[in-house]
């Protein structure tokens, strides 16, 4: 999923499902450093996608820039003019997305020999809350194939993160799609995007919210007595403890999430913001000149295939019933 241009930008893809027409990404987007980028660190991200010859001029002419400055004769202001050549494209959504798809556009059109524009409009983007609401994303995104009948079990879909964690990317490890996973599993609890984390954290209780094909299932046979019984016929978390487990890790006895997030929910892809009621309700008030002059507040609960998990999660948007 364009590693460089993640190395490049500061942003950090925590989990992703390419299918055949369209793809979802969940992205994490961290704000510029406080105080801005070292010229080391600005070098470091410049070699992740330019050329060693246009690294190198940049180095030189921050070299000067920085003996000028030394010498008096040039301000701090000169050296930040050669940051900015190249920092305006970091941290910030629309740019990597632009280039993510001109990227992946350029690839395609070559592979197959074609031309013109691939995608159809502009990409849709929801703000999502760290915790119950970035898990949820997570998931609903790794069950982009189950949902579109092409696999039953999301972790045979080699083209999405939860895929590529169980069997690894093209090196054999899937060890950037784990501490993907991992840091959108537990941000809210400080976990940073660590693969170590994977197996000793993880990896069970998103399969438990995955729960596609992973649950246990039995069949009905005879026994020695000629009674019918119900036999395991393959191990895997029962319904019972995937729900008792999941009320655990979301702290709400009410909420099937893993029901939820194997329903296409336009929710998950137009809801603008998702979250807790407080957070979406706090991003509307620093955006209030984006809503109708009527509007009292931002949260909406949600409805439709979504209202298992009204009350827990909510949305900027009302939409129709239907969803």
């Amino acid at each position: 999923m364009g590693l460089s241009r993640i190395n490049f930008s500061g942003c950090r893809v925590l989990a992703y499902c390419i299918m055949c027409n369209h793809l979802h990404i969940l992205l994490e987007v961290p704000p510029m450093p406080e105080g801005g980028l070292s010229d080391e660190e600005l070098l470091k991200r410049l070699r992740a996608i330019y050329s060693d010859s246009e690294v190198a001029e940049v180095e030189k002419r921050l070299a000067e820039v920085r003996k000028a400055i030394a010498e008096g004769q040039a301000g701090e202001g000169l050296a930040r003019e050669v940051h900015e050549r190249f920092t305006y494209r970091m941290h910030d959504l629309g740019h990597y997305m632009k280039t993510l798809l001109g990227r992946f556009s350029k690839w395609f059109n070559t592979t197959h020999q074609r031309t013109g524009t691939l995608w159809e409009g502009r990409f849709k983007s929801v703000l999502v809350e760290e915790g119950v609401a970035a898990r949820a994303m997570a998931a609903y995104i790794d069950l982009n194939p189950v949902r579109a009948g092409m696999v039953t079990d999301p972790a045979d879909y080699r083209w999405s993160s939860y895929g590529e964690a169980m069997g690894g990317g093209a090196k054999g490890t899937g060890a950037k799609a784990r501490a993907g996973l991992v840091r959108a599993f537990g941000a809210h609890l400080g976990w940073s995007a660590d693969a170590r984390h994977w197996a000793g954290r993880v990896s069970k209780e998103y399969r438990m919210l995955l729960l596609a094909d992973g649950q246990e299932k039995t069949r009905e046979v005879q026994d020695a007595e000629g009674k019918t019984v119900e036999k395991v016929v393959r191990n895997g978390i029962s319904p019972a403890v995937a729900e008792k487990e999941m009320k655990r890790l979301i702290g709400c006895s009410d909420l099937p999430l893993s029901q939820v997030v194997r329903y296409r929910i336009r929710y998950f892809t137009d809801g603008a913001v998702l979250g807790s009621r407080g957070f979406v309700d706090e991003i509307f008030k620093a955006c209030r000149e984006r809503f109708g002059g009527r509007r009292k507040d931002g949260a909406r609960g949600l409805r439709g295939a979504g209202a298992p998990a009204k009350g827990v999660l909510w949305s900027a948007r009302d939409l129709q019933v239907g969803v």
